[in-house]
């Protein structure tokens, strides 16, 4: 949840300002290099900078350990510096809007569900697009954008509304109708929906009072938002992914078979089946530092398993 600035104590606004002349810092650097030496440029300040200064990269191992006993220490370590390259590489990627639209125009999209996406598109239903903190979903966005639909979505701001004033702005650039989740920004979400428009949300995060659903073999509180508005708006729900490539700077964009409509509960629990699915087989991919399993307790963690 963002602060108003005016709102936030003294000290506590310090540390957001130094945070955000920092992250700025490496951003600016970042985006004056050719766009093939800035995207693994930032990845590796992420991975082996930025990342074990902050903690990161202890608490992504810590829950690679958890969800992925059975993995070495070793391999803890690496999928977790692998999850941050990732980041710092999505963070800049997605601040290079231009570039990003450039390389993702004509980007092939496979998977049954971009037939199913078409074929509604054309009668004028409403979709719903699912994906999580993995690869990069705005290349996917940025493809469908050059290929002419009209793919909008619902953000959550960041605490800090230093960092979060430029961050917000990479997701409008972009292109698309994106909202702020908040009363305002949720009517845009709503009215977008109901004229048979392409919205896409993130479900991969904890959320307090969210029903208790398995992510990763493990109880985690998970929103069950999307699947509620798909059934209530008759709205197709199709999970998709932007898998980054061996390259490192080219995507596989992924639209899967639509969840079949039933209650919510059942179908948010093969959305998390489905993005389980794709971090099992591209670890490296998902956002490890995100505190997902709140629900049992479970912050941080030993680097060794925590069971």
């Amino acid at each position: 949840m963002r602060h108003e600035a005016d709102d936030i104590p003294a000290l506590t606004k310090a540390g957001y300002i130094a945070t955000n002349a920092v992250a700025r810092a490496f951003i600016n650097a970042a985006l004056a290099l050719p766009y093939r030496w800035r995207v693994p440029f930032l990845g590796w300040v992420m991975a082996h900078v930025i990342g074990p200064a902050a903690g990161f990269l202890k608490r992504a191992e810590g829950h690679v350990a958890f969800a992925m006993p059975h993995l070495p220490h070793a391999e803890h370590r690496r999928i977790a510096r692998e999850s941050l390259n990732n980041t710092g590489r999505t963070l800049i990627e997605n601040y290079s809007t231009k570039d990003l639209l450039a390389r993702q125009k004509g980007a092939a999209v496979s998977g049954g569900g971009f037939e199913h996406l078409q074929q509604a598109v054309e009668r004028g239903q409403p979709v719903i697009m699912v994906t999580g903190h993995f690869g990069n979903y705005e290349a996917v966005r940025a493809a469908l954008l050059g290929a002419g639909f009209d793919v909008g979505g619902l953000y959550r701001d960041m605490s800090n509304p230093y960092f979060n004033e430029h961050y917000a702005r990479t997701m409008h650039d972009l292109g698309g109708p994106v909202f702020a989740q908040g009363r305002k920004g949720t009517a845009g979400f709503v009215r977008h929906l109901k004229a048979g428009g392409q919205l896409v949300l993130l479900f991969d995060q904890h959320v307090f009072d969210a029903p208790v659903l398995e992510f990763l073999g493990h109880p985690a509180r998970t929103a069950v938002s999307a699947a509620e508005l798909a059934v209530r708006y008759n709205a197709l729900l199709i999970p998709f992914y932007g898998i980054r490539a061996a390259d490192g700077l080219s995507f596989d964009c992924v639209m899967e078979e639509p969840i079949p409509h039933s209650d919510p509960l059942t179908m948010t629990q093969a959305m998390n089946d489905s993005i389980g699915a794709r971090i099992r087989a591209h670890p490296g991919q998902w956002l490890w530092v995100a505190r997902r399993w709140r629900t049992q307790g479970y912050e941080q963690g030993p680097v060794s398993d925590p069971t």
